[in-house]
């Protein structure tokens, strides 16, 4: 199923959403998966070579949140205002909440922990992290920008301190994308009931490449918040 450390033509791809393997991840890789439409996941095994094998995704149903149509209720408007948000200010630190081992489903190895954190020192991984107003990190969410597409990848919030802290950071990213009137891709990879209660919806693979090739050709959005 396509070939090892090189990405196949999306035209080659299988009707399933898993539609190449890699052998190890790196940062060069990571732009050109997603600039193709795909994004890995670790299968947990190792390639004869030692290096860790790498699953690529491109779902058949891909979910996506079109900026207009985020769902805010006036509860999470009113919830909103006791929390305070920063851009970039602690990217590692929310990929480590995101990779809780307690989570369910949990996917996030040291692997990727190291790989997102190259790349967002490269200014192509970004966070929104959300803070309580006795200043701990209770929320946010991480994902790859690439021109017009961000890519997001996880999300997480404290349970106890932060109910609805990982929504707050979608609403800022959400605001941040279309803040400049370019319609932007937000993609959240596959649909949930969660996020399906949020606004997003599934869009056929043919579909979300078409939007990702103009997504690709708009600027990148300014990675910080408005001035007040």
């Amino acid at each position: 199923m396509g070939s090892m450390g090189v990405i196949p033509d999306a035209s080659t791809w299988p009707d399933q959403d898993l539609v190449f393997w890699s052998v190890g991840l790196e940062p060069e890789l990571l732009v050109e998966g997603y600039a193709a439409g795909a994004f890995p996941m670790p299968t947990g095994e190792l390639a004869e070579t030692g290096d860790p094998l790498i699953g690529w995704y491109s779902p058949v149903a891909r979910g996506i949140l079109p900026l207009d149509a985020l769902r805010v209720t006036r509860s999470l408007r009113k919830s909103a205002r006791h929390y305070r948000l920063s851009i970039d200010h602690c990217f590692d630190q929310v990929v480590e909440r995101c990779a809780d081992p307690n989570r369910s489903g949990g996917w996030i190895d040291d692997e990727i922990k190291r790989v997102y954190g190259e790349l967002h020192r490269l200014g192509l991984a970004h966070s929104v992290e959300t803070w309580d107003a006795e200043g701990r990190l209770v929320g946010g969410l991480y994902g790859v920008g690439l021109g017009g597409l961000f890519a997001g990848e996880s999300m997480f919030h404290d349970p106890e301190h932060g109910r609805d802290a990982s929504k707050v950071a979608l609403i800022a990213l959400v605001e941040l994308l279309g803040r400049d009137g370019h319609r932007r891709l937000l993609d959240v990879q596959w649909q949930t009931p969660h996020l399906s209660g949020l606004g997003v919806v599934e869009v056929s693979r043919a579909d979300y490449l078409n939007r990702l090739g103009r997504a690709l050709r708009m600027p990148s959005p300014q990675w910080q918040l408005p001035q007040v």
